[in-house]
């Protein structure tokens, strides 16, 4: 499968809002190894969201500490437990940031087949979850930062 080249912090196509799955066809199936294919190309990826490689589709593909998969149109319910530790975007190489996230997920969508599935995480495959998720609505982890620190953020990514 194709690795694809990941979009960069600056392209337009990460603020876009992805269009919801309603195909459960060959093409989907594609799409989500390419994404898992691009996603383990490097070291230290733990997840990738569709729009990252230029497909305006809601899907992610995650692996981390041995749970790996997909969603197809997630819908993430967050824990009121949160927690802050650093996090870093494949469209932002090379920075890492501390961010405050929900400590537990329950996420619910689909495979690829269209199969119901759920997934529930701790930590930093929860943190994974919300992150890849936000990149379904267009919003990128530095739009969690407070003022200041968005503005250094932004500052070194550009």
């Amino acid at each position: 499968m194709a690795v694809e080249p990941i979009r960069l912090f600056s392209d337009p196509v990460l603020r876009g809002v992805a269009e919801v799955v309603t195909d459960f066809d060959k093409e989907l199936r594609l799409l989500v190894k390419s994404l898992t294919a691009t996603m383990r190309a490097g070291s230290g990826r733990a997840g990738l969201a569709a729009p990252q490689i230029g497909v305006p589709a809601r899907v992610v593909v995650y692996d981390y500490d041995g749970k790996a998969g997909h969603l197809v149109n997630p819908r993430l319910e967050l824990s009121q437990r949160r927690i802050t530790a650093d996090e870093a975007c494949l469209s932002a190489p090379g920075l890492w940031w501390p961010l405050e996230r929900s400590y537990m997920v329950t996420a619910r969508g689909r495979d690829m087949f269209g199969k119901p599935v759920t997934v529930r995480a701790l930590g930093v495959l929860a943190r994974v979850l919300q992150h890849e998720a936000d990149h379904l609505d267009g919003v990128l982890f530095s739009d969690h930062l407070p003022d200041d620190e968005r503005e250094r953020f932004l500052s070194a990514v550009t």
